[in-house]
């Protein structure tokens, strides 16, 4: 399967994001910039390699499941994504962070805990 490279993917997502954010917090919008754009290409990976995942749950008992966890990965994309624009033009970000928080707990409980090809039992 490809868990270990959605996996992989996201976490370097988060990784990049934090490096955005840090960037815009200081100053740095071109190298900001910079990194925006290779996150939207991490992001494709992500949609790709989770696209993937969910085709293997179709016809299974836990689609539901698997779809709802799709949709909320789709949030957690979105947030960080008008987090980040957001950072850069100094707008408040407060509502989009909360978001981010609900859709990333609510797609790791199901990736994790509940879905069949996550990491524990």
């Amino acid at each position: 399967m490809n868990t270990h490279l959605h996996v992989t993917s996201w976490v370097l997502a988060f990784i990049l994001f934090v490096v955005v954010i840090v960037l815009n917090k200081s100053g740095n919008a071109k190298a900001a910039k910079i990194v925006q754009m290779i996150l939207r290409l991490d992001y494709l990976l992500i949609l790709y390699s989770g696209g993937e995942l969910l085709a293997a749950y179709f016809n299974g008992p836990q689609m539901g499941e698997a779809i709802i966890k799709g949709l909320a990965g789709i949030w957690v994309i979105f947030a960080m994504e008008n987090i980040s624009l957001k950072s850069g033009r100094n707008e408040p970000t407060k509502s989009w962070w909360i978001q981010l928080a609900i859709a990333v707990l609510l797609t790791l409980i199901l990736g994790f805990g509940r879905l069949g090809f996550g990491f524990l039992p």
